[in-house]
């Protein structure tokens, strides 16, 4: 295998080298088919074994375990890394042999200069590979500094190589001149520093928002969570300005100046937040504007965040037609404009249409005040906390905080307590039980017609309870019950088998 190696090295002429390559190469063939030819049962049972394993894999756990557990066992990435890492030592010792033996002009050495890194597709792999490793190594020590333990939050080993290896193709990284290729790749780069950043932001906002809303008060658990915040706030500032200082204004310059004032919208916006939380945990009164706050600074920040996304569009669109449009470009632009732009306005107007019900139905109950003696001797059930201005009462007579129904009726429209319909028709209001938080009936006027006529009923969600249908409830579910043992004991009975 090194004889057309040494054959290049001691320059050789062409023809001799081409019949070097091709015997050193059917002497590699000959030898190959000898060796499986002596062993081919070991051969065909190997194979036969492999093929049984895959599919025994692919019936117990799926596709996409098995693709992962091949991905492990071969370690492509390592090969990868280590490939490009080799490559790239090796191009660099022979630039230096090369500068030192031509000893000429600055001209002449520099036709040596060029980027071999990323010439190819597959060298292209391997630098994603390098960069796979370097951004995990650096979430995990953002995640340990911050001390967040959320396993989700260390795929940025994974989020940055797959966005330059795109970036790569779709600007035609490994097809450009040596120069050409030298400024996009630093172009990419750039554009690729902006979105891990974005990614930083994501793994830091949670860890904030959780310290603010729980009112920790150690100062060395906020300091790094703060200091993170605070360089990815200057960060993309300084980079902006050091990339309008020697740059025109283009395409690229304008998305990495957009991304950058979105990254510092992001952090004005989580930093706000977190100040209005940390201020309502200094106060031991309920700040009922707390929600409001919160909601329009988030709404800001998002409705500025939905029109970025929407100028990112126009301007990649305009790269597509004038610059460098490919199918890789058009297709990551209908990406961009499903998850970035269609998602996020259906999630906001989804939001904004839950607020503004729930704050109707909020405004439809009557509100009670408290005064000194204390009309309401009751608590909220829903954060446990007295009524000290006044309470919003539903028609079945419980009693909360105005503040914590409304953030309830986010999610569903019945009663904490009793799971009655909170927001009613007047009619079906004239017709119904009341209680108060203590579980004490308050019977209305027909109700309590009905119980002097002598004809009670037992109602729960529109239907009749009897002993009858009690017992065949409980049969139900105890047939239920031990349907569900025999199936987890069939279930363990397989996996014993499988195991055995």
């Amino acid at each position: 295998m090194l004889v057309p190696v040494v054959g290049f090295i001691v320059d050789l002429p062409i023809e001799v080298q081409e019949t070097l390559d091709i015997i050193s190469g059917l002497l590699l063939a000959i030898y190959t088919t000898v060796c499986l030819s002596l062993r081919f049962k070991w051969f065909y049972y190997s194979t036969k074994y492999t093929f049984l394993l895959l599919k025994h894999m692919y019936q117990v756990y799926g596709v996409q375990v098995m693709l992962e557990d091949a991905w492990k066992k071969i370690h492509f990435p390592d090969v990868l890394r280590v490939f490009w890492l080799t490559r790239l030592a090796t191009q660099a010792v022979f630039l230096v042999y090369a500068v030192k033996l031509a000893n000429a002009s600055a001209g002449e050495a520099a036709s040596f200069l060029s980027i071999s890194g990323c010439d190819s597709t597959l060298t292209v792999l391997g630098m994603s590979a390098v960069i796979s490793s370097i951004a995990h190594y650096l979430g995990l020590g953002i995640l340990a500094f911050i001390g967040s333990t959320e396993e989700e939050d260390k795929r940025l080993g994974f989020v940055a190589p797959v966005l330059f290896f795109i970036l790569a193709l779709q600007t035609g990284l490994s097809g450009l001149k040596p120069e050409e290729r030298l400024i996009r790749l630093c172009r990419n780069m750039c554009l690729l520093l902006t979105a891990i950043l974005h990614f930083i932001h994501g793994m830091t906002d949670p860890v904030l928002m959780s310290l603010s809303a729980s009112h920790v008060s150690s100062f060395r658990r906020h300091f790094p969570v703060l200091l993170v915040s605070v360089f990815l706030f200057v960060l993309p500032i300084l980079l902006s300005c050091v990339l309008w200082q020697y740059y025109a204004l283009n395409t690229w310059l304008f998305a990495v100046t957009a991304f950058c004032v979105e990254l510092c919208l992001k952090v004005v916006v989580s930093l706000t937040v977190y100040t209005l939380f940390m201020i309502d945990g200094h106060y031991s009164v309920v700040w009922e504007k707390l929600d409001d706050y919160v909601y329009y600074v988030r709404s800001t920040g998002s409705i500025i965040e939905f029109i970025f996304g929407i100028i990112m569009f126009g301007n990649g669109a305009y790269t597509m037609m004038f610059e460098s449009g490919s199918k890789i470009r058009a297709c990551m632009m209908c990406l961009h404009a499903y998850f970035n732009i269609y998602l996020q306005a259906k999630n906001g107007w989804k939001t904004f249409m839950n607020r503004r019900t729930a704050v109707k139905k909020i405004n439809s109950l009557p509100e009670v005040k408290v005064t000194e003696d204390g009309e309401i001797d009751d608590v909220c059930a829903i954060c446990y906390q007295e009524f000290r201005t006044s309470a919003r009462v539903t028609p079945c007579h419980h009693y909360f905080h105005a503040l914590c129904l409304r953030k309830w009726l986010y999610i569903q429209d019945t009663c904490p307590m009793c799971h009655q319909k909170v927001y009613m028709e007047d009619e079906a209001k004239e017709t119904t039980s009341f209680s108060n938080n203590n579980g004490v009936a308050v019977p209305n006027e027909e109700v309590g017609q009905d119980l002097v006529d002598g004809e009670p009923e037992r109602e729960l969600d529109g239907h009749d309870l009897s002993e009858e249908e009690s017992t065949d409830g409980d049969e139900e579910e105890w047939t239920a019950e031990q349907h569900h043992s025999n199936a987890e004991e069939e279930l363990i009975h397989e996996l014993d088998n499988l195991r055995d």
